[in-house]
C-alpha cells in the first residue's frame, strides 16, 4: 500500500514537471500555420509574416501550409484534429471559425469547443462600393434609390454565404431596403460585372476595391468597419447612419482544443509582440489590412460576439450552400 502511494505521488510530482518541460521547450521543432484558403490573398500574407518573424525569434522553422476548400472548413477540420502541442495551428477567418457554423448543415469542427483562440491578428474593412453610373453618391442616396424602386439594383458577392454576401443582406435589414442578390464564384468574375455595369452594387475588400474607387471606375459609398480607415479618410462608415454595424472580414490564430494552456500563453504573447512592430505593421497596411494583436480573452469575446451575429443574419437571410 505504502509503494503504491509512493508511486501515485511519484507521477504527481512528474506530470507538472513534465509540462513544464514541455512549454520551457517550446518550440523544439517546427510550427506550421494552416491557411484554409490559396495562396496569394491576405490571410496568407498575414500568415506569412507572422511565420517570419515567430522563426526569427525563436529559430525554428514556421512554415504556412496552404489547405483551401469549402470556404477554409477542409484546413480548419485539419487542425482541429491535429495533436493540442501548439505546433499546429490554423489562421482562421470570419468564415471558417463565425460564419460556416451556422451557414452549414454539417460542420466537420466546432469553432468553439475543437479551439482554442489564440490572438486575432487583422482586420481587412470591407467597402459598399456603385458601378459610376448609379446615380447615388452616400449612403443616404443609395438606401433612398433602392427604396424608390425595390429589387431593381442588383448586387453582386463573392458566392453564397461569404462575408460580404452576408454583409449586404446586414444592410438591407438595417435600411429596409430590397436589392437583389447576385452571387458570383469568387471575387475577379464578380468586380469583373461590377465595373461593365451589368450589376450596380457590392460590398468589396476595400484592397480589391481600392484601385477602382480611384481611377473612378466605381464610387464608395460606404465602409463596414466601425471607424473610417485612413485609405479613404473621408468616406463615411456604415455605423455612423446605422450604429453597432460592422461586417469586416478578420483573420486570428488558434490552436487545436487541448493544447497546454502555457504554450497558447506563449504563443498570444509573441503574436501581440509581432503586431506592434512597425515593419509588420507597414506591411499589413500595404495590404489594406488593420493589425490587431488581442488578448486571448479579447479574441473569445470576439469569436462569440460575431458568431452570435453572424447566426442572426444567416437566419433572417436563408443563405444556404448545402
Amino acid at each position: 500500500m505504502k509503494l503504491l502511494q509512493h508511486l501515485t505521488a511519484g507521477l504527481l510530482v512528474c506530470l507538472p514537471l513534465a509540462a513544464m518541460a514541455q512549454v520551457t521547450d517550446f518550440p523544439n521543432k517546427a510550427i506550421r500555420i494552416v491557411v484554409p484558403f490559396p495562396p496569394g490573398g491576405a490571410t496568407d500574407a498575414a500568415a506569412r509574416l507572422v511565420a517570419t518573424k515567430m522563426s526569427e525569434k525563436w529559430g525554428q522553422p514556421v512554415l504556412v501550409d496552404n489547405r483551401a476548400g469549402a470556404g477554409g472548413n477542409v484546413g480548419s477540420d485539419i487542425v482541429a484534429k491535429s495533436p493540442p502541442d501548439g505546433y499546429t495551428l490554423v489562421m482562421g477567418v470570419t468564415g471558417s471559425h463565425a460564419i460556416n457554423t451556422s451557414l452549414y448543415s454539417k460542420m466537420p469542427y466546432d469553432p468553439v469547443a475543437d479551439f482554442v483562440p489564440i490572438s486575432q491578428v487583422a482586420v481587412v474593412p470591407n467597402v459598399v462600393v456603385v458601378h459610376a453610373s448609379v446615380p447615388a453618391r452616400n449612403l443616404a442616396e443609395l438606401v433612398a434609390l433602392a427604396k424608390r424602386e425595390p429589387g431593381k439594383l442588383n448586387y453582386a458577392s463573392l458566392g453564397n454565404g461569404t462575408a460580404a454576401h452576408l454583409g449586404m443582406e446586414m444592410l438591407k435589414s438595417a435600411a429596409d431596403i430590397d436589392i437583389t442578390h447576385v452571387p458570383y464564384k469568387g471575387s475577379a468574375p464578380a468586380v469583373s460585372d461590377l465595373l461593365a455595369g451589368q450589376v450596380q452594387v457590392m460590398m468589396d475588400g476595400l484592397p480589391s476595391a481600392l484601385p477602382h474607387v480611384k481611377a473612378g471606375k466605381l464610387r464608395a459609398i460606404a465602409l463596414t468597419s466601425l471607424h473610417r480607415s485612413p485609405a479613404l479618410p473621408d468616406l463615411p462608415t456604415i455605423s455612423e447612419s446605422y450604429p453597432g454595424f460592422y461586417a469586416d472580414a478578420w483573420s486570428g490564430l488558434f490552436a487545436p482544443k487541448g493544447t497546454p494552456q502555457p504554450v497558447v500563453s506563449r504563443l498570444s504573447t509573441e503574436v501581440q509582440r509581432i503586431l506592434r512592430l512597425p515593419d509588420v505593421r507597414e506591411k499589413l497596411a500595404a495590404l489594406g489590412a488593420e493589425p490587431v494583436g488581442s488578448t486571448q480573452a479579447e479574441f473569445s469575446a470576439h469569436l462569440k460576439r460575431e458568431i452570435d451575429k453572424w447566426a442572426k443574419v444567416v437566419k433572417s437571410s436563408g443563405a444556404k450552400v448545402d
